[in-house]
């Protein structure tokens, strides 16, 4: 069954796809990825693929009665990004714009591939907030903001986490974290 055409959502999964490309930029740099520490690296993979890939597919699909579940997650994907703009190391832009320097072990080298992948999913993110889903109440991803100190905590203790991973076994996906920071 497909969506109407109004439902196609295409910024929704613009910022599904820049998710996944955050998350596996950091697992092909070396420094794991979100739930990598719990999960280990092979299911929290599959599990980003799966859920990346899931709402991919069903942002094109759902109808707009489904809206309500992508401004959440709209919502959820731009808090991430402001998570990291903000719990990380940065400078500021000629324009004003954060930018990372180092974050979650990718050093300066990587930054200027990892923040242009950020914003792209951020700022996607919020104009699939803006611009889709408009049968949601338009509070829905505003409520998702509150998650951003949350999220950098979380950030930050996954972080941690990987790096005693990363000294006690290392391996090829936690490789950067090998080295003392």
């Amino acid at each position: 069954m497909r969506a109407d055409p109004a439902a196609r959502r295409p910024l929704t999964r613009l910022a599904a796809a820049g998710l996944a490309a955050h998350v596996f930029f950091e697992l092909g740099a070396g420094v794991g990825m979100p739930a990598a520490s719990v999960l280990g690296p092979v299911p929290a993979a599959g599990l980003w693929a799966v859920g990346a890939g899931t709402l991919w597919r069903t942002a094109a699909t759902r109808p707009a009665s489904s809206d309500a579940v992508f401004a959440l997650c709209n919502g959820a994907g731009l808090a991430a990004v402001l998570a990291h703009l903000r719990g990380w190391p940065r400078r500021r832009t000629r324009l004003g714009l954060p930018w990372l320097r180092e974050c979650e072990g990718l050093g300066p080298d990587l930054m200027p591939f990892y923040n242009p992948i950020l914003y792209v999913s951020g700022v996607a993110a919020l104009a699939g907030s803006l611009l889709e889903n408009r049968s949601a109440p338009r509070y829905l991803p505003l409520l998702t903001l509150g998650l951003v100190p949350l999220f950098i905590v979380t950030q930050h203790s996954e972080h941690w986490r990987l790096r005693d991973i990363a000294r006690r076994r290392p391996g090829w996906w936690n490789r950067r974290l090998q080295q003392p920071e």
